[in-house]
Formats: C-alpha cells, structure tokens, sequence
C-alpha cells in the first residue's frame, strides 16, 4: 500500500471518530432552549402526553394559526437527571452509522481501492486538499480532524433530517372531526433544527479555537495579536495614539470573537429550521392531492442549502482559525 493511501485511511478513521464531538454536543443539549413562554412548553407536553400513542398532529386551534415546527426539540425522555430529545436521537443515529461506516470502508484496506474505501478516501483527500489551499499546509494538518468531522457531520444531519418520517411520525392532538393533520411531538426531530445542537457544535469550535491560539503563539502573544499596534510609526505623540487606538479595536475584535459562536449556531440554525418550515408549509397547502408535489421543488432547494450551510460553518470555522494564526502562518 502507498504511503498516500495509508495517511488517507488514517485521517478518514480520525475524521469520522472525530463525530463523537457531535455526539457530545447532543449531551450539551440536554435542556432544550424554550424559546416560547415558560408556560406553554408544560401545557403542550402535558396534552401531547395525553394523546401517547397516536401518530399526531396539532390542536384545531393551531391548525388554524397555520402553526409548524415548534422551536424546541420535544423531550423523549425527561427525568430529573437524565433528558433527552427527539433531535438527540438523530444526533446519536448519524453519529454511530458515520462511526461505523467509516470503521467498514477501512477495514480491509487495499491497494486500489474500491466501494466505500473510495469513496471515504475521495472525500478525505478533496477535503483536505481544498482545506490546505485555504490555510496552508501547516494549520492543515493540525486542525483536518475537526473541520473535515465538522461538514460531513453537518451535511449528514442536513440530508438525514429530509428523509420521509423525520417530523412526521410521532404524537399529537387530533382536532375536533378527529383528524391528525401535524405532529406536534416528532420521534424524529431535525438535529440542525435545534439551537442547542448548533450552539453546542460552536462552542465546541470555539473552544478548540482557543487551545489553537494560545498554542500558536503563546498567552503573551495571544493578547498582543489582539490589542498590540500593528505596523511602524515615528513619533512618540504618534506611537501613543496608535496605542490606544488598537486597545480600542482589540476590544471590538474581543466582543466579535465571543459574538462567533451565537452568529455561527444562529446561521445554521435559521436556515435548517425555516427549511424544513417551508417544506411542511407547501406540503399542507397541498392538500390531499398535491401534499406530496408541491414540497419536491423545496426539497432540492433545501438538499442545496444543506450541502451549502455545511461548507459555510466549516469555511468560518477555517478562516477564523487562520485569522488568529501568527503573520507567518498565513504564508502558504
């Protein structure tokens, strides 16, 4: 076996280990975000609970209020000690089944490869090459794991959460003819669709981010990559505004960093959620005989926006990495 060959399997099983990040991020989700009213969480889960059993829908008065996804995962599980959610079970499912299917495709390596060690390996070396192109070599091969584990996992959560039953199959209320018309607690629950799962997986980022600063140029070096003058000015007057002119803008550049992981969890969050909103939306307006055409469209639209959201979380990711980096580690 070449030497390529061998440092691409070794990197596809690092890279697809490297998803037992996301499925910490699910633990991290343990206390969903309620972004209604403390009250009204309580009451739909108790008449949701009520209805146990039945493949559900909404009460005749959401129906009417034209009511989706609600913003919180629903709780499978809830105990004082232990809570989980119906976005924690998709988390866990795609996490084992990339865990084990990267563990397959290498288990007999050859050396040509073939089946699913191609595929791994194509997607691997694509990944990597394209990273290092981004932040040079050196950056590369210190941080690979996490931003190739960050896209494939985002991507499979994407197109994993577009998959028929994912929202649609769990409990709920029937109106008053006794029809169910819309879930309101799905057994399966997009994961992006969660700004748990989202917020968990930047702060993750962010606090890798940190290690990956401080070791590459030092705690000094760190603060003075942040508030030091850049550049070369005469004069002490001169030299002294600078000086306070930079303590001002390592301040902002201080409030953007801490700002990264909301507007990263928020980015990927908005668009999942408005997505599968969308889908759920054209599939009603449907009706009976079109439900299931209308939403085709905005179903490739949003396989698009999945594939899309997940190159851009790890595109940031990589650029504020490199950003930290010292002057010459941006040389490449």
């Amino acid at each position: 076996m070449n030497t390529s060959t061998s440092v691409l399997t070794q990197l596809a099983r690092r890279v697809l280990c490297g998803v037992l990040l996301g499925v910490c991020a699910a633990l991290f989700a343990g206390r969903p975000v309620q972004a209604q009213a403390p009250h009204q969480p309580k009451k739909v889960e108790v008449e949701a609970v009520g209805e146990a059993g039945t493949v559900g829908a909404h009460a005749g008065a959401r129906e009417e209020k034209g009511e989706a996804l609600t913003q919180n995962a629903p709780l499978l599980i809830d105990t004082p000690y232990f809570k989980f959610n119906s976005s924690m079970l998709i988390t866990w499912v795609v996490a084992l089944g990339l865990i084990v299917s990267a563990q397959i495709a290498t288990r007999r390596i050859q050396d040509v490869p073939e089946g699913a060690q191609n595929f791994w390996e194509w997607l691997v070396e694509s990944l990597y090459n394209f990273l290092q192109n981004l932040i040079g070599p050196t950056l590369v091969r210190q941080t690979f794991w996490f931003f190739a584990t960050i896209f494939i996992f985002i991507l499979t959560l994407n197109w994993f959460s577009l998959i028929p039953g994912v929202g649609t199959i769990g409990w709920g209320i029937p109106n008053e003819a006794g029809a169910l018309t819309h879930i309101s607690r799905p057994l399966l629950r997009g994961s992006n669709a969660d700004l748990n799962m989202t917020l968990a997986m930047s702060m993750i980022f962010f606090a890798c981010w940190i290690y990956w600063a401080i070791k590459a140029n030092g705690p000094g070096g760190f603060i003075l990559h942040l508030f030091a003058p850049k550049g070369q000015v005469n004069g002490f007057l001169m030299k002294a505004l600078m000086v306070v002119i930079f303590i001002c803008v390592g301040g902002l550049e201080v409030i953007s960093i801490l700002f990264r992981p909301v507007s990263l969890s928020l980015r990927l969050y908005g668009n999942i959620f408005a997505g599968e909103n969308m889908i759920e939306t054209m599939t009603h307006l449907g009706g009976v005989w079109l439900g299931w055409l209308l939403p085709l469209p905005f179903y490739l639209l949003e396989l698009f926006i999945g594939f899309v959201q997940a190159l851009v979380f790890m595109l940031l990711t990589a650029v504020f990495t490199l950003l930290i980096m010292p002057e010459e580690g941006h040389k490449h």
